[in-house]
């Protein structure tokens, strides 16, 4: 039998296909020598399929953005390609626009516009008529509970709001491809859940495919199919959430919270101040499961447990994933 190729198929066709990316931003000069420039992407190759929600995880600074501008068309790559659907999209970039909803960091051209100007103005500009642009737009507004805000100009809503607002404007006109950096910044929990179910109801009824640009690692893993975690502009792993924590399943977090200052007088605490991650009042250590189990021990009785005000013990996380990988892990977070 012949082996499985990415366009067979007996795999999920591609919706994202790109191969050796690499995008390098000039450098200025700096007392009269050009300074060394490093790629902000650096030889990246993915293939995300059609209807999978498929993430870009790394800390600021590890090329996410720049990968998302390249496949949104915004940028030309110094080599490689992308194709989404099958389009090139190094000579076609305009196609983008019919393929692509894109929610950026930042939106500041609807700032101006109500909450129903800016949705429904969106749907116009993706082609649909004055009739069918009110109708979707009131109906996304009433999914994100929006409604209440329609009349209200972005620029005086509350960071969580604007950013729903925005995202609502993203939803409208159905692109196939939804790129969304970092979508839920500043939202209360309430307008997570109302964000997610909307997505996921695009997926499911209309086949959309959804690349999510994050820091946050809690949304990483609960959202994601696949994650390629990125770092210095390249990929360093790609894989579903629970494929990379079994990179590192010899190992559990252990996080330790004292009362004020570690007891360092009991010798066997003394012994893991080295080992350990320390934050503030927080003590953070992987070890073995076995060795978990022993500290545990050790710090649940006694003048240890006396000074002791919290103790998690967890397996491993995409961050724990990610800091075994090598990356530098500024800027990841967990909410």
């Amino acid at each position: 039998m012949a082996p499985r190729t990415p366009d067979s198929p007996a795999t999920p066709r591609a919706a994202v296909t790109v191969r050796g990316l690499t995008k390098t931003y000039r450098s200025g000069r700096r007392g009269g020598a050009s300074e060394a420039a490093r790629p902000a992407n650096d030889d990246i190759t993915l293939r995300v399929a059609r209807g999978e929600i498929f993430g870009l995880l790394g800390p600021n600074g590890a090329g996410k953005t720049t990968l998302v501008k390249l496949l949104t068309g915004l940028l030309r790559p110094d080599a490689g390609s992308v194709a989404l659907f099958g389009h090139d999209l190094v000579r076609h970039p305009e196609r983008a626009a019919r393929l692509v909803a894109y929610l950026g960091q930042e939106a500041t051209a609807l700032d101006e516009l109500t909450v129903s100007l800016a949705v429904g103005t969106t749907a116009r500009l993706r082609g649909l008529s004055a009739s069918a642009a009110c109708a979707e737009r009131d109906a996304v507004l009433d999914e994100l509970s929006l409604g209440e805000l329609a009349d209200r100009p972005l620029k005086r809503l509350s960071g969580g709001q604007r950013r729903l607002a925005c995202l609502a404007a993203a939803l409208v006109g159905s692109r196939p491809l939804l790129v969304l950096d970092e979508p839920t910044t500043n939202m209360d929990p309430m307008a997570r859940r109302a964000v997610w179910a909307a997505i996921d109801r695009r997926r499911v009824e209309q086949g959309t495919t959804v690349l999510l640009v994050t820091h946050n690692v809690l949304e990483a893993e609960t959202v994601l199919d696949r994650v390629a975690v990125l770092d210095a502009g390249r990929v360093i792993a790609c894989d579903t959430p629970s494929g990379l924590k079994t990179l590192i399943d010899v190992q559990v977090r252990l996080d330790l919270v004292w009362r004020g200052e570690a007891p360092l007088g009991v010798p066997r605490i003394a012994e893991l101040r080295a080992e350990a991650t320390v934050t503030g009042r927080r003590w953070t250590l992987r070890l073995p499961p076995e060795r978990a189990r022993a500290v545990v021990a050790t710090v649940t009785q006694g003048e240890a447990f006396a000074a002791l005000d919290d103790f998690t013990l967890a397996t491993p996380s995409l961050e724990d994933v990610y800091l075994a990988l090598g990356g530098r892990g500024e800027g990841l977070v967990r909410q």
